[in-house]
């Protein structure tokens, strides 16, 4: 099965892939609207994206593209992420200035930064890409920030391993598809919704929920595309496609509009 992916092999993208889709054939894109874009026309089955990191948060474009197209959740998947600073070989830590990587990457790595203030963090396309730049171009005085598997993959040497944050750094990770389809065994359900500012509505939105005791593990605002100081929100339920979870959204209907159901897929 071919499954897209925004960015490079070796990248933590191809590596949650080929966890999701075991034998899978990865087409890498160079843009996020690219994966989608591969989806919805049918050139791969299936896309995996990351969506939400445990230090840096959400990852707003793809959030903002779940909304905007046809696309559904079937699975999720929590990858532990290691950082590591990698380099040309020859290259010596003393030699760096600038360090690559996708800007979610650097900005589990802030420690670092402090520490190295004379290092520049500049943002680039993809974690496995900056090391594929750095070492393919022979760069002498950069690096860049990825998993162990690119430095592997590109040749690279790895000067500093592990510089993330916090140990307990984790991304989440989808695998969308054209269609719905709901796998036996859902219990975790993503939607998004707006509502008119207006007092209460929100709180009449939520409540919808609360009354019947479904969980919510997240909730999370976004501002609404070609309507400025408006917002959409997303919402994670702890409920599959049961009739009590169905009941909920038709209550929801009624005073948020329109009310988008993102995926229903088991929990990681």
């Amino acid at each position: 099965m071919k499954v897209a992916i925004q960015g490079e092999a070796g990248s933590f993208s191809d590596e949650a892939a080929k966890r999701m889709v075991p034998g899978c054939t990865i087409v890498p894109c160079a843009r996020s609207a690219e994966v989608f874009d591969r989806v919805e026309r049918g050139s791969v089955k299936v896309a995996v994206i990351p969506i939400e990191n445990s230090l840096a948060g959400s990852v707003a474009e793809h959030l903002d593209l779940l909304l905007a197209r046809n696309v559904f959740i079937q699975q999720e998947f929590r990858l532990r992420i290691v950082h590591n600073l990698i380099a040309a070989r020859g290259v010596k830590m003393g030699d760096i200035r600038r360090v690559y990587s996708h800007p979610v990457a650097l900005d589990q790595c802030r420690d670092f930064f402090r520490k190295h203030p004379k290092i520049e963090a500049t943002p680039f396309y993809d974690t496995a890409g900056s090391v594929k730049h750095v070492v393919e171009n022979r760069l002498k005085d950069a690096a860049g920030i990825a998993g162990r598997q690119a430095a592997s993959v590109y040749q690279g040497r790895i000067l500093a391993a592990g510089i993330e944050d916090d140990k307990r750094n984790f991304t989440r990770f989808f695998l969308v598809r054209k269609g719905r389809r709901i796998v036996p065994g859902a219990n975790k359900t993503s939607i998004v919704f707006t509502v008119k500012n207006v007092p209460g509505t929100l709180f009449r939105a939520l409540s919808v929920f609360a009354l019947r005791e479904i969980s919510l593990s997240k909730i999370e605002s976004r501002p609404l595309r070609g309507r400025p100081w408006e917002y959409v929100f997303y919402v994670d339920l702890l409920c599959g496609d049961d009739e009590v979870a169905r009941e909920a959204l038709r209550h929801l209907a009624e005073s948020a509009s329109p009310v988008k159901v993102l995926g229903i897929y088991r929990a990681a």
